[in-house]
């Protein structure tokens, strides 16, 4: 859970945020808030915005447990799910916003008749990249999980499929990690 709450605040979340989600995702039961604030040492007032914060990322629920008031809280358990979830705040947080500012560049850079070409040329790059990197990743969110899978398996081989292009000598393709083939990764075995 240390390890976890580290990684969160490489991502831009608070540690406690990290050790938060991490002890709901590891948890085989709903927790409350006292639950978490003992057992990660923290203040409750430290839990409770942590919380707020997973619940906007929708990467945890509120749940109810018959005969107890209290409100519990559980993680999304469903690995893909999960990092969607991640994936598609980061979209609406991070590059949606980072598209329309770039829109803006490239407008304001044709109206300035100062601006070098060159200056010019790299903005509308920059702006034609980032925008087709958000449509492949749209793309990419309706593939179902298996052929997701399989694409991941495949890595860099994938481009032998590609008409035009020479397909990658075999000591040039890293050999994928699946535990098992037969499932997507992170799904537990039935």
């Amino acid at each position: 859970m240390l390890h976890w709450g580290e990684m969160g605040a490489v991502w831009g979340t608070n540690r406690s945020v990290g050790q938060i989600h991490a002890l709901l995702y590891l948890s085989d039961r709903p927790l409350t808030a006292e639950d978490l604030a003992g057992t990660l040492g923290l203040a409750r007032s430290n839990v409770s915005n942590s919380l707020k914060e997973l619940q906007a990322w929708n990467l945890i629920r509120r749940v109810h447990v018959m005969g107890d008031r209290r409100d519990y809280f559980a993680a999304e358990a469903d690995l893909w799910e999960m990092v969607t979830r991640i994936a598609e705040g980061r979209k609406t947080r991070e590059i949606d916003p980072t598209l329309a500012t770039l829109k803006a560049c490239v407008a304001e850079a044709d109206a300035d008749r100062f601006m070098s070409d060159t200056a010019r040329r790299r903005i509308a790059e920059m702006h034609d990249f980032v925008s087709a990197v958000d449509v492949w990743a749209g793309q990419m969110r309706r593939v179902p999980r298996s052929k997701l899978a399989t694409l991941m398996r495949l890595g860099a081989a994938i481009v032998r499929y590609i008409p035009g292009r020479a397909a990658p000598k075999p000591e040039e393709v890293p050999e994928p990690v699946v535990e098992d083939a037969s499932r997507p990764p992170g799904r537990a075995p039935p």
